[in-house]
């Protein structure tokens, strides 16, 4: 990702220790069994602000038909397949080159065409997409400022951006750092809590690189129903941005 002096915004560490657990991305028992229990929440979401964002019907099964999607951070393609799913033209890109090839092998196996690719934005560099989804991947990002404007440079003209990450508070520390890293599976040293952004800074960071915030919501822990969407952003947050 050249910007500047900036040529990638990859950090190689966070690449490999992602890529050291791409075997157990689709277990729901394994190190990625956050993600699989965030991806219902998350991916609820997609639909709400696609739903509105094209005034679609909500009670349709292919709401993103014929959509261009980028999954930026896909991973082993957790995300990717729902949105597949959904009907939209997935494309996947990651850093990690074994979390591809695992993706690329779980989408076959479930009959599903997409698009993985090993790299950065200048994997999709010169194309263009009607949807750009990058969840849990920025606070990876050696440069964050950096990391949306390139995502943001990928939008297509009246296209819509979501993007989620833990928020820097002393909750976050204590869930996602202290807690789910000690007993929740995943492995240490998965999240740096000093690189978590906070929704102020993430808003300036979408803004800055020219498009119009118009969503954040927060997601929540509730240890009776799980993690559901609300107004407190305190443990992590998503956010919506169109082209202003």
């Amino acid at each position: 990702m050249a910007m500047a002096t900036v040529t990638t915004t990859v950090d190689p560490r966070e690449a490999a220790h992602f890529g050291a657990m791409a075997a157990e991305w689709w277990d729901p028992r394994g190190s990625s069994a956050m993600l699989h229990r965030l991806n219902p929440v998350r991916l609820g979401y997609i639909r709400e602000q696609w739903d509105a964002h094209v005034h679609g019907d909500a009670r349709g099964l292919k709401p993103l038909a014929g959509a261009r999607v980028l999954d930026m951070g896909c991973g082993a393609g957790l995300l990717s397949e729902p949105l597949a799913r959904l009907g939209g033209v997935v494309t996947g890109v990651d850093a990690a080159f074994e979390g591809v090839a695992v993706a690329r092998a779980h989408a076959a196996g479930q009959g599903l065409t997409i698009d993985y690719r090993v790299g950065d934005a200048d994997a999709v560099a010169g194309e263009t997409f009607d949807l750009v989804v990058s969840l849990e991947v920025i606070e990876h990002a050696a440069d964050p400022a950096a990391f949306v404007a390139r995502l943001a440079h990928l939008l297509a003209p009246g296209g819509l951006m979501i993007l989620s990450t833990p928020n820097r508070t002393p909750l976050s520390r204590l869930l996602v750092v202290e807690l789910a890293e000690r007993f929740g599976g995943i492995p240490r040293g998965t999240h740096d809590w000093s690189r978590f952004v906070a929704p102020g800074e993430l808003g300036d960071m979408v803004r800055a690189a020219g498009l119009e915030v118009i969503d954040t919501r927060g997601i929540m822990f509730d240890p009776a129903r799980g993690f559901r969407l609300g107004s407190n952003l305190d443990l992590d947050y998503l956010i919506t941005a169109r082209r202003a």
